[in-house]
C-alpha cells in the first residue's frame, strides 16, 4: 500500500472510540453543571407566577369591592370575581378576563374572607408542596405579604 493510500483510508474511518468518549464527557460535565441551575430557574419563576397571579386577584378583589361594597367572603371564594354571586346586585364584572387559575402547581389558591391578617382578604399558594408552611421552593406565597 502506497502512502497516498493510506493517508487516505484513515481519514475516511470517521471518528474513533476515544474521540466519542471524550465529547460524551463533555457533554456529561456541562449538563452536570448546568442542570441544577435551570432547575432551580424553574422554581423562582414558579414563584414569581404565583405572586403575579396573587396580585391579579388582589386588584380584581379591589374593583369587586367598589362596585359591591363589600369582599366576596369565603364561601363565594374567588369565583365571584367571574360568576355573579347569588344575592349580589351591585356585581358588574367578570372581574377577571378568563377563569381561576390553580397555582403553578397545580394546587387551588386558598382564599379567605374575613381574614386572620385585618381587612383585607387573604389569598395562600401553598408552594411546590402544597401543604401549609415549608421553607425555600416549599414555603407559603401569601397575599399579605410583600415578598
Amino acid at each position: 500500500m502506497t502512502r497516498k493510500n493510506t493517508q487516505k483510508t484513515r481519514k475516511q474511518r470517521g471518528v474513533t472510540l476515544i474521540e466519542m468518549l471524550v465529547v460524551m464527557t463533555i457533554i456529561a460535565l456541562f449538563a452536570a453543571l448546568v442542570a441544577p441551575r435551570l432547575l432551580n430557574k424553574s422554581d423562582t419563576a414558579r414563584v414569581t407566577a404565583a405572586r403575579a397571579q396573587i396580585n391579579s386577584f388582589m386588584t380584581a378583589l379591589g374593583t369587586y369591592k367598589l362596585d359591591t361594597g363589600v369582599y366576596p367572603t369565603t364561601e363565594m371564594g374567588l369565583n365571584a370575581l367571574r360568576h355573579r354571586p347569588q344575592g349580589v346586585n351591585q356585581w358588574q364584572g367578570p372581574y377577571l378576563p378568563q377563569e381561576i387559575p390553580k397555582d403553578p402547581w397545580g394546587n387551588e389558591y386558598v382564599y379567605k374572607y374575613p381574614s386572620d391578617q385585618g381587612d383585607e382578604p387573604e389569598i395562600i399558594c401553598y408552594g411546590a408542596d402544597g401543604q401549609p408552611g415549608g421553607e425555600g421552593i416549599l414555603a407559603d406565597i401569601v397575599s399579605w405579604k410583600s415578598q
